[in-house]
């Protein structure tokens, strides 16, 4: 019987939009629309022409799948209006458990900028697993590094010919004064956090043991709070 009623819709839809083409519009619908409406009610009948003839002779069954399909979409209906906050839990649960050095996004704050949070080291540093130019790179957090700083191999790594730079930059390292090559960088990222065109220097052989992800890269977010264990960057969109 559904599939009879929704034949007969599409048919009277179908007659009404041959015979109303030129006036604009279908009671207050235009006819694009009028016709999705009449396909959606046609489908509607037919589903529930079948789920009556299927039920029909087990009331308790309907009455059962009914509770089960409509605490299903209750349920799916309270995940999506919390799911800031459930995201929230879930991002602090993971930032425990994962290793430390290993990015955390996080959902987006008040401005919808993006963020990620990184845990400490239990040697006390900040690592940060970057992407420079698109090529991934260790590297420590340091505030008190005015510029990125790159040791020599990961320069190389990302196409930089050692040979033809220019060593005339003084640097203080943990081995006394040194001297770096400035180079700009066309991106560096930390998970979904991402500054481009950055300033950043190559140091000499021997000068660094590891990268440096220094102010020229901070400086250029929105934010960066150390809080315990964890600093948290936040970036632009």
């Amino acid at each position: 019987m559904g599939a009879w009623l929704a034949l007969g819709l599409l048919i009277s839809a179908a007659i009404i939009l041959v015979l109303r083409h030129d006036t604009g519009s279908i009671g207050g619908f235009e006819p694009a629309d009028f016709a999705g409406i009449m396909a959606g009610i046609a489908l509607l009948i037919y589903l529930g022409g079948a789920i009556f003839s299927s039920y029909r002779r087990n009331i308790q069954a309907a009455v059962r799948h009914l509770v089960i399909w409509s605490a299903l979409a209750l349920g799916l209906i309270a995940v999506y209006t919390y799911r800031v906050e459930l995201l929230t839990v879930a991002h602090r649960v993971a930032g425990e458990l994962l290793p430390a050095g290993v990015e955390v996004p996080l959902p987006p704050g008040a401005g919808n900028e993006n963020a990620v949070r990184i845990r400490r080291r239990a040697d006390g540093h900040f690592v940060a697993r970057t992407r420079v130019n698109g090529n991934s790179i260790s590297m420590i957090v340091d505030t008190g590094a005015s510029s990125v700083v790159l040791r020599p191999e990961d320069a190389g790594r990302i196409g930089f010919k050692l040979e033809a730079l220019n060593y005339t930059i003084p640097v203080r390292t943990a081995n006394g004064t040194s001297f770096a090559a400035r180079v700009r960088l066309k991106s560096v990222s930390i998970g979904n956090v991402t500054a481009r065109n950055v300033e950043a220097l190559i140091a000499r052989p021997g000068a660094l043991h590891q990268s440096l992800l220094g102010m020229s890269f901070l400086s250029r977010l929105q934010s960066y709070e150390f809080s315990g264990d964890f600093l948290t960057l936040r970036g632009y969109l």
